[in-house]
């Protein structure tokens, strides 16, 4: 494949750096490349080749060393135009689907076990976002009392979502009243989508019939039900889900105590984590993202790769978080078929449900 600006004898010791450097974590050298990748020409030939590479912003010097690392820029050739992307091993296709298969079947739960595997199997940081749930449709409702002045509303949503929130009332509310309650948030809100049922639930309320010992439960949802179901839908840290962050730990980028602080301070902030990955999300399909192009500085020594995943309306991101030094071809192909068996278990999911 052609690349801007790059003629083939560059286009191929670019490549041999990137190889290279991403396999041993040290700066490639003219000689090493000359023995190891059988480039056709002399180390001085490969050397003159990476110094014009380097002039055109694709490599640099660390320190003191002669040999050379990529940029970004050179990350980003080496994504775009340079590596075909196979699809993963036979055994680590087994190795995920059973991973991400077994357990639980809530969206929750799926996406936990996704983002762990996904982080084992390719040594980087697991992320997985959670749908938004504004588009899920309602299947059933539980109210279910935890005090005299608590009670906590059970969601069940398409594909296997699942919300709780808390309901305050004011004095003990007898069973028989809760449970007609229940009845009535089901015969009248079954089958709509979370959006709707928060646009129109008092609405859909104000109709009902006397319900004996059943009236002050009832006003709640009336009043207070648009609130009721913001909780619901709005999205918070708890939808972004990480692997392991000790796997990442391992990597000889953060050796340092300085890279080791960025690492920690990326994972703990998920509310930045969630609108980077929510944008993805929306933008739908595979997403990499190398080093300073992320608009956020604190990314700067990272690449994010996410693909998207599907469930009827439900739809958020599954990928990994690295250093810039990172397997390309493996990893998008990993996150890619991640992807795509998260949304074949969420379809599953739906049909179960529906």
């Amino acid at each position: 494949m052609s690349v801007p600006n790059l003629n083939e004898r560059e286009r191929r010791v670019l490549e041999a750096v990137i190889q290279t450097y991403v396999e041993t974590a040290q700066p490639a050298g003219s000689r090493s490349l000359a023995h190891k990748f059988g480039l056709g020409v002399s180390p001085a030939t490969i050397r003159n080749t990476m110094s014009d590479l380097e002039e055109k912003g694709y490599l640099f010097h660390p320190h003191a060393s002669a040999g050379r690392v990529p940029t970004d820029v050179a990350y980003r050739v080496y994504v775009d135009s340079l590596i075909p992307i196979r699809p993963p091993a036979a055994t680590e296709r087994r190795r995920l689907t059973a991973q991400i298969g077994t357990g639980g079947s809530a969206v929750e739960a799926i996406l936990r076990r996704a983002a762990q595997s996904l982080g084992v199997i390719t040594q980087e940081l697991g992320i997985a976002l959670g749908p938004r749930l504004d588009n899920a449709m309602l299947e059933h409702v539980e109210l279910i009392r935890l005090s005299s002045e608590r009670l906590l509303l059970a969601l069940t949503l398409s594909a296997g979502a699942v919300r709780t929130i808390f309901v305050d009332v004011h004095g003990e509310i007898a069973d028989a009243a809760i449970s007609e309650v229940t009845r009535v948030l089901n015969e009248r809100l079954a089958g709509l989508t979370l959006r709707q049922i928060r646009s129109s639930l008092g609405d859909r309320l104000r109709d009902v019939g006397p319900m004996p010992g059943a009236s002050d439960l009832l006003n709640v949802f009336i009043e207070e039900g648009d609130q009721l179901f913001d909780a619901a839908i709005e999205s918070d840290d708890d939808t972004v889900l990480l692997g392991q962050a000790s796997v990442l730990a391992e990597q000889p980028e953060f050796a340092s105590i300085d890279n080791m602080r960025k690492l920690v301070a990326l994972t703990e902030t998920r509310e930045k984590l969630g609108e980077l990955l929510r944008r993805r999300s929306e933008a739908g399909g595979v997403s990499i993202t190398i080093g300073n192009e992320h608009s956020d500085p604190k990314l700067a020594s990272f690449t994010v790769v996410t693909a998207s995943y599907h469930a009827g309306p439900l739809s958020g991101v599954i990928g990994v978080i690295g250093p810039t030094r990172m397997p390309y071809d493996k990893v998008i192909s990993l996150v890619t078929h991640t992807s795509e068996l998260v949304t074949d278990l969420l379809k599953e999911n739906s049909r179960g449900h529906g």
